[in-house]
Protein backbone atom coordinates (compact mmCIF):
# COMPACT_ATOMS: atom_id res chain seq x y z
CA UNK A 1 0.00 0.00 0.00
CA UNK A 2 2.77 2.29 1.03
CA UNK A 3 4.92 1.41 -2.63
CA UNK A 4 1.00 2.37 -4.05
CA UNK A 5 0.84 5.65 -2.12
CA UNK A 6 4.63 7.18 -2.84
CA UNK A 7 4.00 5.67 -6.85
CA UNK A 8 1.11 7.71 -6.74
CA UNK A 9 2.77 11.02 -5.46
CA UNK A 10 5.62 10.41 -7.71
CA UNK A 11 3.14 10.51 -10.70
CA UNK A 12 1.59 13.60 -9.33
CA UNK A 13 4.82 15.45 -8.79
CA UNK A 14 5.74 14.57 -12.18
CA UNK A 15 2.48 16.30 -13.84
CA UNK A 16 2.81 18.95 -11.47
CA UNK A 17 6.70 19.88 -12.85
CA UNK A 18 5.64 19.61 -16.38
CA UNK A 19 2.74 21.77 -16.05
CA UNK A 20 5.19 24.27 -14.42
CA UNK A 21 7.38 24.21 -17.36
CA UNK A 22 7.08 27.36 -19.70
CA UNK A 23 5.04 26.30 -22.97
CA UNK A 24 7.71 25.62 -26.26
CA UNK A 25 8.43 29.00 -27.99
CA UNK A 26 6.39 29.03 -31.19
CA UNK A 27 7.28 30.15 -34.76
CA UNK A 28 6.62 33.26 -36.11
CA UNK A 29 6.07 33.81 -39.89
CA UNK A 30 6.45 37.18 -41.46
CA UNK A 31 6.98 39.28 -44.63
CA UNK A 32 9.94 40.31 -45.99
CA UNK A 33 10.45 42.57 -48.48
CA UNK A 34 11.09 42.11 -51.80
CA UNK A 35 10.20 38.27 -52.00
CA UNK A 36 10.66 36.09 -48.72
CA UNK A 37 9.02 34.96 -45.68
CA UNK A 38 10.79 35.46 -42.51
CA UNK A 39 10.66 32.21 -39.59
CA UNK A 40 11.15 33.69 -36.45
CA UNK A 41 11.58 32.22 -33.16
CA UNK A 42 10.39 33.42 -30.22
CA UNK A 43 12.22 31.80 -27.90
CA UNK A 44 16.06 32.75 -29.36
CA UNK A 45 14.38 36.00 -29.97
CA UNK A 46 16.02 36.03 -33.54
CA UNK A 47 15.38 35.30 -37.47
CA UNK A 48 16.25 31.32 -38.13
CA UNK A 49 15.57 31.20 -41.69
CA UNK A 50 13.91 32.85 -44.75
CA UNK A 51 12.32 31.44 -47.33
CA UNK A 52 11.68 32.50 -50.99
CA UNK A 53 8.57 33.49 -52.86
CA UNK A 54 8.81 32.68 -56.59
CA UNK A 55 5.86 34.84 -56.83
CA UNK A 56 6.73 37.88 -55.52
CA UNK A 57 6.16 40.40 -52.84
CA UNK A 58 3.69 39.04 -49.91
CA UNK A 59 0.64 40.84 -49.09
CA UNK A 60 -1.27 38.51 -46.62
CA UNK A 61 -1.16 35.30 -45.05
CA UNK A 62 -3.62 33.00 -44.06
CA UNK A 63 -3.29 29.95 -41.09
CA UNK A 64 -5.44 27.15 -42.21
CA UNK A 65 -8.16 25.84 -39.06
CA UNK A 66 -5.76 23.05 -38.75
CA UNK A 67 -2.96 24.98 -38.56
CA UNK A 68 -0.32 22.98 -41.18
CA UNK A 69 -0.84 25.18 -43.97
CA UNK A 70 -0.38 29.04 -44.53
CA UNK A 71 -1.63 30.55 -47.70
CA UNK A 72 0.55 33.47 -48.93
CA UNK A 73 -0.57 36.02 -51.64
CA UNK A 74 1.86 38.17 -53.39
CA UNK A 75 1.64 41.15 -55.36
CA UNK A 76 4.48 41.67 -57.66
CA UNK A 77 2.65 38.39 -60.19
CA UNK A 78 -0.34 38.07 -58.20
CA UNK A 79 0.76 34.91 -57.15
CA UNK A 80 -0.79 32.17 -54.07
CA UNK A 81 1.79 30.29 -52.65
CA UNK A 82 1.27 27.25 -49.68
CA UNK A 83 3.85 26.69 -46.96
CA UNK A 84 3.95 23.41 -44.75
CA UNK A 85 4.31 24.74 -41.11
CA UNK A 86 5.97 21.69 -40.23
CA UNK A 87 8.71 21.60 -42.77
CA UNK A 88 8.80 25.41 -44.02
CA UNK A 89 8.64 23.98 -47.60
CA UNK A 90 6.81 25.67 -50.27
CA UNK A 91 4.45 22.51 -51.55
CA UNK A 92 1.90 25.43 -53.90
CA UNK A 93 3.17 27.97 -56.26
CA UNK A 94 1.41 29.76 -58.94
CA UNK A 95 1.00 33.20 -60.59
CA UNK A 96 -2.93 34.10 -62.09
CA UNK A 97 -0.59 36.59 -64.46
CA UNK A 98 -0.35 35.93 -68.40
CA UNK A 99 1.17 38.20 -71.00
CA UNK A 100 -1.88 39.68 -71.42
CA UNK A 101 -3.82 39.14 -68.38
CA UNK A 102 -2.94 40.53 -64.78
CA UNK A 103 -5.62 40.45 -61.61
CA UNK A 104 -5.01 42.51 -58.28
CA UNK A 105 -6.06 41.22 -55.62
CA UNK A 106 -5.10 41.14 -51.58
CA UNK A 107 -5.94 38.64 -49.37
CA UNK A 108 -8.60 35.86 -49.24
CA UNK A 109 -9.24 32.78 -47.39
CA UNK A 110 -9.41 29.12 -48.30
CA UNK A 111 -12.14 26.65 -48.44
CA UNK A 112 -12.14 23.97 -45.47
CA UNK A 113 -11.07 21.47 -47.71
CA UNK A 114 -7.93 23.49 -48.80
CA UNK A 115 -8.69 23.12 -52.48
CA UNK A 116 -10.50 26.46 -53.48
CA UNK A 117 -9.35 29.77 -52.33
CA UNK A 118 -11.91 32.67 -52.28
CA UNK A 119 -11.33 36.64 -53.05
CA UNK A 120 -12.37 39.74 -54.83
CA UNK A 121 -10.04 40.28 -57.91
CA UNK A 122 -9.96 42.96 -60.36
CA UNK A 123 -9.13 41.85 -64.28
CA UNK A 124 -7.17 43.90 -66.22
CA UNK A 125 -6.39 42.42 -70.02
CA UNK A 126 -4.47 44.37 -72.33
CA UNK A 127 -6.00 45.05 -75.80
CA UNK A 128 -4.13 46.13 -78.83
CA UNK A 129 -5.84 49.76 -78.29
CA UNK A 130 -6.17 50.25 -74.29
CA UNK A 131 -6.55 47.75 -70.80
CA UNK A 132 -10.12 46.87 -69.95
CA UNK A 133 -10.74 47.05 -66.20
CA UNK A 134 -12.93 44.88 -64.77
CA UNK A 135 -15.30 45.59 -61.89
CA UNK A 136 -14.40 43.96 -58.66
CA UNK A 137 -15.50 40.30 -58.64
CA UNK A 138 -15.65 37.49 -56.42
CA UNK A 139 -13.66 34.91 -57.53
CA UNK A 140 -13.10 30.90 -56.73
CA UNK A 141 -8.96 29.90 -57.50
CA UNK A 142 -8.25 25.97 -57.94
CA UNK A 143 -5.61 25.47 -56.07
CA UNK A 144 -5.25 22.36 -57.77
CA UNK A 145 -5.53 23.70 -61.19
CA UNK A 146 -4.15 27.03 -60.51
CA UNK A 147 -6.22 29.29 -61.93
CA UNK A 148 -9.84 31.01 -61.29
CA UNK A 149 -12.46 28.54 -62.15
CA UNK A 150 -15.88 30.89 -61.14
CA UNK A 151 -16.56 34.34 -60.98
CA UNK A 152 -19.50 36.61 -60.23
CA UNK A 153 -19.59 40.12 -59.99
CA UNK A 154 -20.40 42.37 -56.89
CA UNK A 155 -24.16 43.90 -56.31
CA UNK A 156 -23.69 47.56 -57.26
CA UNK A 157 -24.89 48.03 -53.39
CA UNK A 158 -21.42 46.08 -52.22
CA UNK A 159 -18.81 47.32 -54.23
CA UNK A 160 -17.65 49.97 -52.09
CA UNK A 161 -18.51 47.66 -48.99
CA UNK A 162 -17.21 44.36 -50.19
CA UNK A 163 -15.18 45.38 -53.27
CA UNK A 164 -11.96 46.74 -51.52
CA UNK A 165 -8.72 45.17 -51.71
CA UNK A 166 -8.34 45.54 -47.53
CA UNK A 167 -11.52 43.50 -46.75
CA UNK A 168 -10.77 40.79 -44.54
CA UNK A 169 -12.53 37.32 -45.55
CA UNK A 170 -12.97 34.01 -44.04
CA UNK A 171 -14.68 30.50 -44.78
CA UNK A 172 -17.35 28.67 -42.85
CA UNK A 173 -17.06 25.37 -41.55
CA UNK A 174 -18.96 23.78 -43.80
CA UNK A 175 -17.72 25.61 -46.88
CA UNK A 176 -21.09 27.04 -48.12
CA UNK A 177 -20.94 30.65 -46.92
CA UNK A 178 -17.91 33.09 -47.49
CA UNK A 179 -18.02 35.99 -45.29
CA UNK A 180 -16.17 39.52 -46.41
CA UNK A 181 -15.74 42.15 -43.13
CA UNK A 182 -15.12 45.50 -44.88
CA UNK A 183 -17.46 48.58 -44.78
CA UNK A 184 -20.38 46.16 -43.95
CA UNK A 185 -20.20 41.91 -43.63
CA UNK A 186 -21.44 40.46 -46.57
CA UNK A 187 -22.42 36.90 -46.52
CA UNK A 188 -21.88 35.32 -49.53
CA UNK A 189 -23.39 32.15 -51.05
CA UNK A 190 -20.08 29.50 -52.02
CA UNK A 191 -22.17 27.76 -54.93
CA UNK A 192 -23.38 30.94 -56.69
CA UNK A 193 -21.36 33.51 -55.44
CA UNK A 194 -24.27 35.73 -54.60
CA UNK A 195 -24.83 38.22 -51.22
CA UNK A 196 -27.15 36.12 -49.32
CA UNK A 197 -27.18 38.26 -46.37
CA UNK A 198 -25.84 42.11 -44.77
CA UNK A 199 -24.90 42.91 -41.81
CA UNK A 200 -24.73 46.61 -40.89
CA UNK A 201 -21.37 46.08 -38.93
CA UNK A 202 -17.92 47.41 -40.21
CA UNK A 203 -14.08 46.82 -39.22
CA UNK A 204 -13.07 49.33 -37.17
CA UNK A 205 -11.24 51.87 -39.16
CA UNK A 206 -7.32 52.56 -39.58
CA UNK A 207 -6.13 56.01 -40.38
CA UNK A 208 -3.91 56.16 -43.52
CA UNK A 209 -1.27 57.93 -41.21
CA UNK A 210 -1.78 55.24 -38.64
CA UNK A 211 -2.59 52.40 -40.47
CA UNK A 212 -3.37 49.99 -37.46
CA UNK A 213 -3.29 46.72 -39.42
CA UNK A 214 -5.14 43.67 -38.55
CA UNK A 215 -2.67 41.23 -38.28
CA UNK A 216 -2.61 38.14 -40.95
CA UNK A 217 -6.24 39.15 -41.94
CA UNK A 218 -8.38 37.75 -39.54
CA UNK A 219 -5.90 36.16 -36.76
CA UNK A 220 -8.98 36.33 -33.64
CA UNK A 221 -10.18 33.63 -35.08
CA UNK A 222 -9.04 30.59 -32.81
CA UNK A 223 -11.67 28.10 -33.11
CA UNK A 224 -13.04 26.89 -36.48
CA UNK A 225 -16.59 28.16 -37.37
CA UNK A 226 -16.29 31.26 -34.85
CA UNK A 227 -15.15 34.58 -34.98
CA UNK A 228 -14.92 37.16 -32.37
CA UNK A 229 -13.46 40.86 -32.73
CA UNK A 230 -14.57 44.08 -32.70
CA UNK A 231 -16.73 46.11 -34.82
CA UNK A 232 -18.43 50.01 -35.45
CA UNK A 233 -21.87 50.28 -36.09
CA UNK A 234 -23.99 53.67 -36.30
CA UNK A 235 -27.34 54.40 -35.39
CA UNK A 236 -29.97 55.24 -38.23
CA UNK A 237 -30.22 59.38 -37.10
CA UNK A 238 -27.31 60.80 -36.87
CA UNK A 239 -25.10 57.99 -37.47
CA UNK A 240 -22.82 58.34 -34.06
CA UNK A 241 -20.45 55.18 -34.06
CA UNK A 242 -20.40 53.13 -31.42
CA UNK A 243 -17.79 50.31 -31.27
CA UNK A 244 -17.98 46.99 -29.63
CA UNK A 245 -17.35 43.21 -29.29
CA UNK A 246 -19.35 40.76 -31.86
CA UNK A 247 -19.34 36.84 -32.01
CA UNK A 248 -20.32 35.20 -35.09
CA UNK A 249 -21.23 31.87 -35.70
CA UNK A 250 -19.84 30.91 -39.56
CA UNK A 251 -21.64 27.99 -40.21
CA UNK A 252 -25.68 29.40 -38.92
CA UNK A 253 -24.98 32.96 -39.78
CA UNK A 254 -25.94 33.98 -35.94
CA UNK A 255 -24.16 36.60 -34.58
CA UNK A 256 -24.10 38.84 -31.53
CA UNK A 257 -22.86 42.60 -31.19
CA UNK A 258 -22.53 43.71 -27.75
CA UNK A 259 -21.59 47.59 -28.07
CA UNK A 260 -19.06 49.27 -25.42
CA UNK A 261 -18.95 53.18 -26.13
CA UNK A 262 -18.34 55.28 -28.75
CA UNK A 263 -15.77 54.55 -31.43
CA UNK A 264 -11.76 56.03 -31.57
CA UNK A 265 -10.70 57.30 -34.16
CA UNK A 266 -8.87 53.75 -35.23
CA UNK A 267 -8.67 50.67 -33.82
CA UNK A 268 -7.23 47.03 -34.61
CA UNK A 269 -8.97 44.06 -34.43
CA UNK A 270 -8.55 41.98 -31.61
CA UNK A 271 -5.75 39.63 -30.52
CA UNK A 272 -7.46 36.96 -28.14
CA UNK A 273 -6.18 34.79 -25.65
CA UNK A 274 -5.78 31.69 -26.38
CA UNK A 275 -8.43 30.47 -23.47
CA UNK A 276 -10.44 32.75 -24.84
CA UNK A 277 -11.20 35.40 -21.74
CA UNK A 278 -9.38 37.81 -22.17
CA UNK A 279 -8.38 40.03 -25.84
CA UNK A 280 -6.01 43.14 -26.52
CA UNK A 281 -6.05 45.82 -28.80
CA UNK A 282 -4.26 48.95 -30.06
CA UNK A 283 -6.40 52.32 -30.14
CA UNK A 284 -5.15 55.20 -32.35
CA UNK A 285 -6.71 59.16 -31.64
CA UNK A 286 -5.59 62.06 -33.12
CA UNK A 287 -2.82 62.90 -35.98
CA UNK A 288 0.70 64.26 -36.74
CA UNK A 289 2.39 65.64 -33.78
CA UNK A 290 -0.93 65.25 -31.46
CA UNK A 291 -1.21 61.13 -31.91
CA UNK A 292 -1.68 59.01 -28.88
CA UNK A 293 -1.45 54.95 -29.09
CA UNK A 294 -2.74 52.59 -26.51
CA UNK A 295 -2.98 49.18 -25.52
CA UNK A 296 -6.87 48.13 -24.28
CA UNK A 297 -7.39 45.14 -22.63
CA UNK A 298 -10.56 43.89 -22.25
CA UNK A 299 -12.49 40.95 -20.65
CA UNK A 300 -14.70 39.34 -22.83
CA UNK A 301 -16.87 37.43 -20.51
CA UNK A 302 -18.22 40.78 -19.16
CA UNK A 303 -16.97 42.95 -22.38
CA UNK A 304 -15.35 45.49 -20.32
CA UNK A 305 -12.02 47.14 -21.03
CA UNK A 306 -10.24 46.42 -17.99
CA UNK A 307 -6.65 48.27 -18.46
CA UNK A 308 -5.77 50.84 -21.15
CA UNK A 309 -1.92 52.39 -21.08
CA UNK A 310 -0.07 54.29 -23.66
CA UNK A 311 3.07 53.13 -26.26
CA UNK A 312 5.04 55.00 -28.53
CA UNK A 313 3.37 55.23 -31.80
CA UNK A 314 4.90 54.53 -34.96
CA UNK A 315 3.88 56.13 -38.59
CA UNK A 316 2.65 52.04 -39.51
CA UNK A 317 2.37 49.19 -37.31
CA UNK A 318 0.43 46.20 -36.42
CA UNK A 319 -0.41 44.44 -33.52
CA UNK A 320 0.69 40.54 -33.17
CA UNK A 321 0.17 38.43 -29.68
CA UNK A 322 2.72 35.41 -28.79
CA UNK A 323 0.59 31.77 -29.31
CA UNK A 324 0.68 31.54 -25.28
CA UNK A 325 -0.82 35.35 -24.86
CA UNK A 326 1.28 36.35 -22.67
CA UNK A 327 3.35 39.23 -25.19
CA UNK A 328 1.99 41.21 -27.13
CA UNK A 329 4.30 42.50 -30.71
CA UNK A 330 4.12 45.78 -32.25
CA UNK A 331 5.64 45.23 -35.73
CA UNK A 332 5.33 46.60 -39.49
CA UNK A 333 7.20 48.46 -42.20
CA UNK A 334 10.40 48.39 -39.80
CA UNK A 335 13.37 46.33 -38.99
CA UNK A 336 12.29 45.38 -35.34
CA UNK A 337 9.41 43.79 -33.07
CA UNK A 338 8.97 46.19 -30.09
CA UNK A 339 7.83 43.17 -27.50
CA UNK A 340 5.47 44.12 -24.35
CA UNK A 341 4.43 42.54 -21.91
CA UNK A 342 0.57 41.13 -21.97
CA UNK A 343 -0.41 41.67 -18.19
CA UNK A 344 1.49 45.02 -17.36
CA UNK A 345 1.20 46.95 -20.85
CA UNK A 346 5.14 47.66 -20.26
CA UNK A 347 8.23 47.55 -23.27
CA UNK A 348 9.99 44.19 -22.79
CA UNK A 349 12.54 43.72 -25.26
CA UNK A 350 13.21 44.94 -28.81
CA UNK A 351 14.00 41.90 -31.12
CA UNK A 352 16.01 43.03 -34.16
CA UNK A 353 14.72 41.11 -37.57
CA UNK A 354 17.57 42.49 -40.17
CA UNK A 355 15.02 42.52 -43.06
CA UNK A 356 12.06 45.27 -43.59
CA UNK A 357 8.87 43.36 -43.42
CA UNK A 358 5.74 43.94 -45.03
CA UNK A 359 2.64 44.68 -43.90
CA UNK A 360 1.56 40.52 -44.90
CA UNK A 361 0.85 40.36 -41.13
CA UNK A 362 2.07 37.83 -38.61
CA UNK A 363 1.18 33.96 -37.75
CA UNK A 364 2.35 32.27 -34.82
CA UNK A 365 2.51 28.51 -34.90
CA UNK A 366 3.81 26.07 -32.32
Amino acid sequence: MRRAVHRLRAALAAVCALAALPAPAATLFMGSYPDSLLVFDEGKGAVTEQIKLATGLPTSMQLSDDGKRIYVTTITTSGIEVLDTATHKIVNKFSLNDATTRYRFWGGAPDPTGRFFYTVVTKIDKKIDRYEISKPLYSVIDLKLRKIVRTAEIDKEDEKAGGGYRAGYKVSGDGKFLYVFGDKVIIVDTATLKAVDRIDLSRPEGTGLENVGFGGTLDAVRTPGQYVSLFNASDPYIHSKTFGVARFDLNSRRFDFTPIGPAPAAMAGLQVTPDGKEAYTVVTNGTLGNKRCEFWRFDLTTNAVLDKAEFPCRSRFRLGMSLDGRKLYIYGASYDIEVYDARTLKHETTWDLGNDSTGAGMVAVQ
